[in-house]
């Protein structure tokens, strides 16, 4: 096996394998709409921190991702690197050999531009990559979810209110995100987001475009849900597509039905406006919220993390 870096005349045999790996988790995960390209890798070829294989002058997988950035997560001071789906692959014979030689020489690169945070999204099915990858010293972290945009069984729950806010009342959602944030903090999840001020928070969700679904009661919001018009991978996003960016229910209207009918109540008015699928991403390292989702949405991508020794980058740097 030889490994090379990826250039964009790598791009279409690249291509031909993403599209086989894609093809292959839409046998589990029917809700994936069909594609034909993957746009991502165009741009992404050009960076110079992508790495090829070739067997007998044929590409057998890639590994390519965006330049490396600070503050990996947006909760930590590291400098991180990020292969996104469809940015990576291999061939199915030898396929976790393929992985490993990838990740040996993509990660010189990383780490010589100072990225001790890296993260690759691999499909949910690709077991093979996942544990090879696993044996390096990663574990999961971000998963992204599908469902056709169908209404879940679930029993009413009465006293509850649930409706659409109009932007004029879009400050009542800050409170509930500043407890989702100190949610963030708490065990096992660890993540320590500096949380927008309000007028962030109401300035963002304009720019985005955000839509807030709600559910109140005795007048009080308990429970609201951030749906935006596009996620985290290339899939999610076009006309008949919307997502999930952000949730919360106070921790004493849970297990009442609440979310469950909130939830309905988003996709039946989506539904309406002729939207088919509904996407979601979350961190599997958020026990309940990780468990809500995976009762109701298909999973399909796990992004999977290591971080590094920081200290390495100085002993590299002196040699």
């Amino acid at each position: 096996m030889i490994i090379r870096d990826f250039e964009p005349k790598h791009t279409e045999e690249a291509v031909e394998i993403a599209l086989y790996a894609y093809n292959y988790e839409r046998k589990f995960t029917q809700e994936l709409p069909e594609i034909s390209s993957i746009p991502l890798l165009n741009y992404l070829s050009e960076n110079g921190f992508g790495v090829a294989a070739f067997e007998d002058g044929k590409m057998v997988g890639f590994l390519c991702d965006v330049e490396p950035f600070e503050n990996a997560f947006r909760s930590t001071d590291a400098r991180g690197v990020f292969s996104p789906m469809g940015a990576n692959g291999a061939v199915k014979e030898n396929h976790g050999r393929i992985y490993a030689a990838l990740y040996q020489a993509a990660a010189k690169k990383w780490v010589k531009a100072g990225a001790v945070s890296h993260a690759i999204c691999l499909y949910e099915h690709d077991e093979e990559a996942k544990q090879q990858l696993f044996r390096y010293g990663f574990g999961m972290r971000c998963v992204d979810a599908i469902r056709p945009m169908e209404t879940i069984d679930c029993a009413s729950c009465s006293g509850y209110e649930f409706l659409e806010l109009p932007k004029e009342d879009y400050a009542s959602v800050y409170p509930l995100q500043l407890a989702l944030n100190e949610h963030y903090c708490s065990s096992p999840f660890f993540v320590n987001r500096k949380p927008n001020t309000q007028e962030e928070f109401l300035d963002s969700s304009e720019k985005e475009k955000l839509r807030y679904f709600a559910a109140k009661i005795d007048g009080e919001l308990c429970a609201y849900m951030e749906v935006s018009d596009e996620g985290e991978t290339f899939i999610a996003s076009g006309n008949l597509y919307r997502h999930i960016t952000g949730a919360y229910c106070l921790p004493e209207h849970r297990g009442r039905g609440v979310y469950q009918n909130l939830l309905n109540y988003a996709i039946n008015t989506l539904e309406t406006e002729g939207y088919t699928r509904l996407g979601v991403d979350f961190e599997s390292i958020n026990p309940s919220g990780s468990g809500f989702w995976l009762k109701y949405f298909d999973a399909y991508t796990n992004s999977v993390v290591r971080r590094i020794d920081e200290q390495i980058i100085q002993r590299l740097s002196l040699i």
